[in-house]
């Protein structure tokens, strides 16, 4: 068997150029632009790059965007009036709060502050009790994304075994409610299932969402089964890349020249030898997760028509 790659790159590609078109749409029509802010508390690196990228996102698209910067030693209550003022302002219609948030700072009461109209992320106790009761409402980003990709790939899901091994309320549990949704019979998975191993392997549908590198090998797969690989981790040994990877020279000529390269949740060799579809890991879920938090933007903006 030879495994098929779902690229998450082209899909999202292809979002976002018909988003762009129908924001051009939108800006011809005199309309305004639909507005994202996004709110960075800290110093963390990895967030930085991330809420970068969205705004480059915004600029690629023509939206309205706003970048809110406070330190790391920012209070709730600082947070909060942020937010609230973003809530009242009429060129917003999408309000990102990057996560984590520092120790201090109550993040539930931050996410349970932001406008449910605005809430992009899907993360609002509102939009997710919506996702779970089947109503319409707004989607956590990254397995919006998944959806739209098994979607576009032509992934049938009605009838099928699905199994998301993990159950972080950003990727697992809203995993599980969309896939559910599509008429799959869906498990979700822990560190505390009993033989884990046996449970992945009755699955159609592979999701996996743990934050191990490689921790899903050849023994958790089905023969023929479509794997989604939601883990994003660095190797930096270049003999651990060569035990990944079975001796991809790319990829350990990655680990020698730059530090390091990026591996998944499930190990490589597994998926190309086992599955029928997988994610890769670049290119498979991550650029999915910015088009759909665009596409939840230009949601609301049609939605908020102001």
């Amino acid at each position: 068997m030879t495994p098929r790659i779902l690229d998450g790159k082209a899909t999202a590609d292809a979002i976002l150029a018909e988003l762009k078109e129908r924001a051009g749409r939108l800006a011809a029509s005199g309309g305004r632009p639909p507005g994202l802010a996004a709110v960075l508390v800290g110093d963390n690196p990895a967030s930085k790059v991330y809420v970068g990228s969205k705004v480059r996102a915004c600029a690629n698209l023509g939206f309205y965007s706003e970048r809110v910067e406070r330190p790391a030693s920012a209070t709730t209550r600082e947070i909060l009036e942020i937010v609230r003022g973003l809530n009242d302002n009429p060129a917003i219609d999408g309000i990102l709060v990057q996560l984590p948030l520092p120790a201090q700072v109550d993040s539930m009461a931050v996410l349970s502050a932001v406008d449910p109209s605005k809430d992009v992320d899907g993360f609002h106790p509102i939009n997710v009790g919506n996702l779970v009761l089947d109503r319409p409402g707004f989607v956590p980003c990254t397995p919006a994304g998944i959806m739209e990709l098994l979607r576009r790939h032509d992934i049938a899901l009605r009838g099928k075994r699905a199994v998301v091994v993990g159950r972080s309320a950003i990727v697992g549990k809203p995993m599980a409610m969309l896939l559910l949704r599509e008429h799959a019979t869906v498990t979700i998975c822990h560190s505390r299932t009993k033989d884990l191993e046996a449970v992945c392997r009755e699955a159609d549908i592979l999701v996996a969402a743990i934050g191990k590198p490689a921790f899903v090998t050849e023994d958790f797969i089905k023969p023929g089964a479509v794997v989604v690989d939601v883990g994003i981790n660095r190797v930096s040994d270049p003999d651990e890349a060569r035990r990944l990877f079975g001796g991809d020279e790319r990829r350990i000529a990655q680990v020698l020249e730059k530090g390091s390269t990026l591996v998944g949740d499930v190990l490589p060799t597994a998926m190309w030898e086992k599955s029928s579809w997988y994610t890769p890991v670049p290119g498979g879920v991550g650029p999915l997760t910015i088009a759909m938090l665009m596409a939840n933007t230009l949601k609301a903006r049609m939605e908020r028509q102001g």
